[in-house]
């Protein structure tokens, strides 16, 4: 079942949206805040609001955030934008996250990440951390007429149809698939259906399908080692594979990079929530 938009949710994430600077060139929303959750009874304006805003130029837009929000950042604030833009790019997955933030009476979460680091994200799969979500449902509040990004934008989409595509049976039902690849059908699983679609995937994931089937010492080329797999008959779970290879890594420096731009107070009650949810899904799950 699709999943429903929360009414009024767009009037009221772009009133949150105007306490921020405006140059962004896409900001989007997402999570049990914005979508009706399957089986959830607790009310749904308690819970976070997650957003994710792209810019440019993240020294500019750090520099005025903190002149607008300085009580946002943690004690990397003292530091100044350049400092706050090195953590965010060169650390984790290129995301700066403030958490834990009251504004309009909503308790809110939101990244920053550039927009050349999504674009690189968006086609190559560096670590599907952002991609990944935008794989996902969104709730797209503001886009710039930046026609690589929307480019990109739609490039991942493909991508994530041609991977879940690999991953499944010969025989699917419309459940199998994201709701944005519902629709889609193909007529078999050839080896050489399969290899033209892996030839497509992103070079991240080729990269570690290849890491992971190359023999020590062969040093095979990449196209060699995916024309193996699309003869395989685990090539679905080659894929996965790689996949996991990409976002569990990426995941975990994310989370700890987290510890120093939300402060330690912040990082413990986070995850506490998280684990609550978890918890409380759970329960639902097995009562």
């Amino acid at each position: 079942m699709a999943l429903q938009a929360l009414q009024s949710s767009g009037v009221g994430l772009r009133k949150i949206l105007s306490h921020f600077p405006e140059e962004l060139s896409l900001a989007f929303a997402y999570g049990s805040g914005v979508y009706r959750q399957a089986g959830a009874n607790s009310n749904q304006k308690d819970a976070m609001l997650d957003f994710v805003f792209t810019v440019d130029n993240p020294v500019a837009w750090h520099s005025k955030n903190l002149k607008k929000n300085w009580n946002h950042y943690s004690f990397l604030k003292v530091f100044g934008p350049k400092i706050i833009t090195t953590v965010q790019n060169n650390y984790g997955a290129g995301v700066y996250y403030n958490t834990l933030i009251m504004c309009d009476g909503r308790l809110i979460k939101y990244g920053v990440i550039s927009t050349s680091t999504l674009i690189e994200d968006l086609l190559n799969w560096n670590n599907l951390y952002i991609a990944g979500r935008l794989q996902k449902p969104v709730k797209i509040i503001a886009m710039s007429e930046n026609v690589a990004l929307r480019s990109a934008l739609d490039k991942n989409l493909k991508s994530a149809v041609t991977a879940a595509f690999l991953m499944l049976p010969e025989s699917f039902s419309e459940e199998d698939l994201f709701i944005e690849i519902a629709g889609l059908s193909y007529s078999d699983k050839s080896p050489e259906g399969q290899f033209t679609q892996l030839m497509t995937l992103p070079k991240s994931l080729q990269q570690r399908i290849n890491h992971i089937m190359d023999p020590p010492g062969k040093n095979r080329d990449v196209e060699e080692t995916l024309l193996q797999v699309a003869h395989d008959p685990d090539c679905g779970e080659v894929v996965r594979l790689g996949l996991s290879a990409i976002v569990r890594p990426s995941s975990m420096r994310q989370s700890t990079k987290g510890i120093f731009t939300a402060g330690i107070k912040k990082s413990v009650i986070y995850s506490s929530l998280k684990l609550h949810k978890m918890w409380k899904g759970w329960l639902r799950k097995t009562s």
